[in-house]
């Protein structure tokens, strides 16, 4: 089943970074249980926007959401003391966001992932910037798992995120991908995938109905999870009809779930 990585607890977000300094406990307990209720697998935690504060917040963040639901937490960090930190208090084996082939930061990752249990999403950059072609996304996917593997880190585990480029200021960029993702999981068996959506239809209009088409082109080429909202019902309603006519529901028990919960309508 395709995997939702709820977006929505990042301090970047006026709303959360509010009840964070405030410590509003009840705001985001119930956020991240709406979120939990809407189909999200997984919660990721930014604590990054309050400079200053990164640590002291991660911590409290993560009591809040873990006495709120018993999901596992997607750790948002740049900075790997606040992830060896969350790593320690997360419940259940978590995901790292994230590690990438630009130099510092593979070095300032790498000794923290080394031997750690927990899935790594991992970006196609390096240091010469973003991918330019299909055939650089696959090439770095591929040096990106070889490189986690020699960390402990197996395939299974790891989601490579091909780096979604606005298709506003080049039309190419959605096949770009849509052609890498392909060819990630033909030559990188078992490789997971994942993805911030939201930047294909940047500096465009009507934003979320090319979200969500695109959604679907990604997912029929193999993306096997997303950073979304899960509140986003349209969404949500798109991924679980798309996993259904991918053939990844079982006798299409979710979809027909979601629809007498009011999930999805006609």
């Amino acid at each position: 089943m395709f995997v939702v990585i709820g977006e929505r607890i990042n301090t970047s977000r006026s709303a959360v970074q509010e009840a964070v300094a405030n410590r509003d406990a009840g705001y985001v307990a119930e956020d991240v249980k709406q979120q939990a209720e809407a189909g999200a697998a997984y919660i990721d935690v930014n604590a990054g926007a309050r400079i200053g504060h990164e640590a002291e917040d991660m911590r409290w963040l993560l009591e809040v959401i873990q006495g709120a639901v018993d999901l596992p937490l997607t750790l948002d960090s740049p900075d790997p003391a606040v992830l060896e930190m969350a790593y320690e208090l997360a419940r259940r084996e978590p995901m790292i966001n994230s590690i990438s082939l630009e130099t510092e930061r593979w070095e300032q990752m790498a000794p923290f992932l080394e031997g750690k249990a927990c899935s790594v999403i991992a970006l196609c950059m390096d240091d010469t910037g973003l991918p330019a072609d299909s055939d650089e996304i696959v090439s770095r996917a591929k040096l990106l798992s070889a490189g986690l593997e020699e960390l402990g880190i197996p395939r299974e585990k790891t989601f490579i995120d091909p780096l979604v480029q606005p298709i506003s200021t080049d039309q190419t960029k959605g096949v770009m991908v849509l052609d890498a993702l392909a060819r990630m999981n033909r030559e990188l068996p078992g490789i997971k995938s994942t993805c911030g959506l939201s930047n294909i239809s940047y500096g465009l209009p009507k934003r979320k109905i090319i979200n969500r088409h695109f959604l679907t082109l990604m997912m029929g080429a193999g993306l096997t999870s997303a950073i979304i909202d899960p509140l986003d019902v349209q969404i949500m309603a798109s991924i679980r009809t798309s996993d259904m006519l991918l053939g990844n529901d079982e006798y299409c028990g979710d979809y027909l779930q979601a629809v007498r919960a009011g999930q999805i309508e006609g």
